[in-house]
């Protein structure tokens, strides 16, 4: 979580995101944080154009020198245009995913709009020769101001139509609820991470465990 050691605001950290989730697609999804947290209200970590680029390149979906050119290249206006879609992304992907998790059927409309989005992405690779075989790339530079948006489109397709779904798990706080893949031997992982909601949810239960 994007917290302070005692859970209480922002966390100072080296790097804009904690990236634990195992996949580009999850920490997308948990770009929004405390997602179900009634009070304060969840947190948006995507406020800007700056942050989109910080995400994708902390990802290694962009390398660095992509990222600075559109952030030189790409204006506030279609800036926030493009992060405004990402986060259009994200929330369909989060209802298909919880909805993964819970056992049911995800919305008929946010598996539309997942569509809309793959196919653009798609629609927006060529093939090139990389060496020795064929290969899909996206647009190379000058990069489009689309390039971030199309990059996780590619990720939550290729995760949600793959047998990594089966792994899918959530953090065990239920304020916290991020989303990862448990790769752990005995597929027994619980928390997001253990120091900051394994630890929380640890004391809250000895706190309760004693006023009984």
């Amino acid at each position: 979580m994007n917290t302070s050691a005692n859970g209480s605001g922002p966390r100072t950290v080296k790097h804009a995101f904690e990236l634990i989730a195992g996949h580009p697609a999850l920490d997308l999804v948990n770009t929004l944080d405390w997602r179900f947290r009634e009070e304060p209200p969840p947190e948006e970590l995507l406020k800007g154009w700056d942050d989109l680029a910080r995400f994708t390149e902390q990802s290694d979906l962009m390398s660095n020198v992509q990222v600075r050119r559109l952030l030189r290249n790409v204006g506030e206006s279609k800036g926030a245009q493009i992060v405004a879609a990402v986060r259009e992304l994200r929330e369909a992907a989060a209802r298909v995913l919880y909805a993964a998790l819970g056992g049911d059927d995800p919305p008929a409309s946010s598996i539309k709009l997942l569509e809309h989005y793959f196919r653009e992405a798609r629609e927006s690779q060529h093939l090139s020769w990389d060496g020795d075989k064929l290969a899909w790339e996206l647009a190379q530079p000058p990069a489009p101001a689309e390039l971030p948006l199309w990059m996780l489109a590619l990720c939550v397709a290729e995760l949600t139509t793959s047998d990594q779904m089966q792994t899918l798990r959530e953090c065990g706080n239920p304020e916290c609820r991020w989303l990862f893949l448990d790769t752990s031997k005995n597929h027994t992982r619980r928390w997001c991470d253990m120091k900051i909601c394994g630890n929380r949810m640890k004391a809250r239960r000895f706190k309760a465990q004693h006023r009984a």
